[in-house]
């Protein structure tokens, strides 16, 4: 069990310095490791924990802990928690000092303006990582489709959507 705890403590402080531009921008890599990597659970199971932190109150990355639980019980949530949220604080500290020192600098909107792209691309692709582990059939991937065309293109509040999702999902529809 010390070996995993430490896996998990090298994994999760890895991604915690990696999580530019939001928690959720490590979701790949933190999917590739329990899953494909340690094969601690399944890609379903993985979207299974995510889509309960989403629907669940509090931060929006509540999935590491319950990776943490999963994986190794009360000890993989305090090992997770502390190895993800950790490292991230001291740097958001240290950088916020930085970066409001150098507030009346130009090259301070260049570097914001060539963050944004970066931060997309990072929210996208785990955006089809879920997508790709939560919508096994053609009911599933429809649904996810009608949501991602629903919350892109009006709008509506994701949690209407979330409660239709949950609505469709209590019919059977999208069920194997």
């Amino acid at each position: 069990m010390t070996g995993t705890l430490v896996t998990l403590a090298l994994i999760f402080a890895e991604l915690s310095l990696l999580a530019f531009g939001g928690g959720n921008t490590i979701l790949p890599e933190m999917q590739r490791q329990v899953v494909d990597i340690h094969h601690w659970m399944t890609a379903q199971e993985f979207g299974a924990l995510f889509a309960l932190a989403q629907a669940a109150p509090g931060p929006n990355m509540m999935v590491v802990p319950l990776v943490g639980w999963h994986v190794a019980g009360f000890s993989g949530v305090l090992v997770t928690s502390l190895a993800k949220f950790g490292p991230s604080s001291l740097v958001t500290g240290f950088a916020l000092r930085l970066w409001e020192r150098f507030k009346d600098r130009p090259w301070r909107r260049t570097v914001q303006a060539g963050l944004v792209p970066v931060t997309a691309g990072l929210v996208t692709a785990s955006a089809i990582v879920i997508t790709h582990a939560s919508a096994s059939n053609w009911g599933t991937i429809l649904i996810a489709a009608m949501v991602a065309i629903a919350t892109t293109t009006s709008r509506i509040h994701p949690l209407l959507a979330l409660a239709a999702g949950a609505v469709l999902g209590l019919t059977g529809i999208g069920q194997p």
